[in-house]
């Protein structure tokens, strides 16, 4: 079950209070000998049954003289609590609450019936009294907890369940609460307000932030659009419980905020290029302004006079090392010769005499 806001527990401390009262003021009425038969009345009446448990706020389990049956509350439509495709829906807790109060387990009801005795569940379909006479169908709608439904043929309670839904409508009870969050009126409130805030925002500089202000445009105009087919479905109990008025001022109020939506995404889109165009006129300036630096500073070089470089002074290199000739070692041929010489010119080289 969802959590409750304050408004919430505001809605069932009033349902409490309005079917505490309902239950007293009609006690009190009870004819004495009524009572007394069906106290000594041990069987189950034809059109009587004993409540079992409450399913959810338009429908219940009662044991009658043909065994258990499911009821369903005829004319009435209440929040869907049991759906296995759905979330539970709003105030639809409350509703399976508040029938339970109505409906207290053991007490026994009188099924009324209309042209079709059951729906294609197997259901039987029936106005519900309590032991006071109180149309309990009509009691659900008077608490704003379920709106008048009407399927034809089965219309016999119809007026009744009309007219207490009315009541709850003039007291902004229930379905018509202006304080439940849940409900399409503050969503629309909410939505409303997202735009609002956005748009009050100035338009910056910084692409990244517009960027940003335009997602959440993008997610408040999903969440308008989801609004608006839903009132225009009218499929969810919901939106069918107010008045032509009503529904249509709150699609007034989305298709302005739509409308201010759009308009602020062309005003950041505007701004984007206008951003865009002037950090690109300012980069085509500095390449410009850079070029033009470029060139001035080649010829600021090419003008300057030539400037004279002497030429490298001549370097001392150290003399080379030249180490003296050896001569060769003079082999003697004639090793122990110790006869006459004759030498050859010079007088360097001999040979024995003979």
């Amino acid at each position: 079950m969802p959590s409750q806001n304050p408004g919430h527990r505001a809605l069932l401390k009033s349902a409490s209070v309005a079917v505490a009262a309902t239950l007293a003021l009609t006690a009190c009425t009870t004819n004495n000998s009524q009572q007394a038969s069906s106290a000594a009345d041990q069987d189950v009446a034809p059109n009587e049954a004993t409540v079992s448990r409450v399913v959810d706020g338009d429908t219940f389990v009662a044991l009658t003289s043909a065994g258990e049956k499911t009821v369903r509350l005829l004319n009435v439509d209440t929040p869907e609590t049991k759906d296995p495709n759905n979330p539970v829906e709003c105030l639809g807790p409350e509703a399976t609450d508040a029938l339970e109060r109505l409906l207290p387990v053991g007490s026994v009801v009188r099924l009324e019936l209309d042209e079709e005795p059951t729906d294609k569940y197997g259901r039987t379909l029936a106005g519900v009294f309590n032991s006071s006479g109180t149309l309990i169908n009509a009691e659900v709608a008077r608490l704003g907890l379920g709106i008048p439904m009407l399927i034809e043929p089965n219309r016999k309670f119809y007026p009744a369940v009309e007219e207490a839904f009315e009541e709850a409508r003039t007291r902004a009870v229930g379905l018509n609460s202006t304080e439940i969050a849940c409900l399409p009126t503050q969503q629309v409130e909410k939505a409303v307000e997202t735009v609002e805030t956005i748009v009050a925002l100035p338009l910056t500089d910084s692409t990244p932030m517009l960027d940003k202000s335009n997602a959440s445009l993008v997610a408040a105009l999903a969440t308008i659009a989801a609004l608006k087919a839903a009132a225009a479905a009218k499929n969810k109990i919901h939106w069918a419980a107010y008045a032509p008025a009503t529904l249509a001022a709150l699609v007034s109020r989305l298709d302005s905020s739509a409308s201010e939506a759009a308009a602020r995404q062309a005003a950041i889109k505007s701004k984007k290029k206008s951003v865009a165009d002037a950090a690109a006129a300012k980069a085509a300036r500095a390449k410009v302004e850079a070029a033009a630096a470029a060139a001035a500073e080649a010829e600021r070089i090419r003008n300057l006079p030539p400037v004279y470089v002497p030429p490298a002074p001549p370097v001392d290199a150290p003399p080379v090392y030249v180490p003296p000739v050896v001569p060769a070692p003079i082999t003697d041929p004639y090793a122990g010769y110790t006869g006459p010489r004759c030498y050859a010119p010079g007088g360097k080289t001999w040979r024995p005499c003979g």
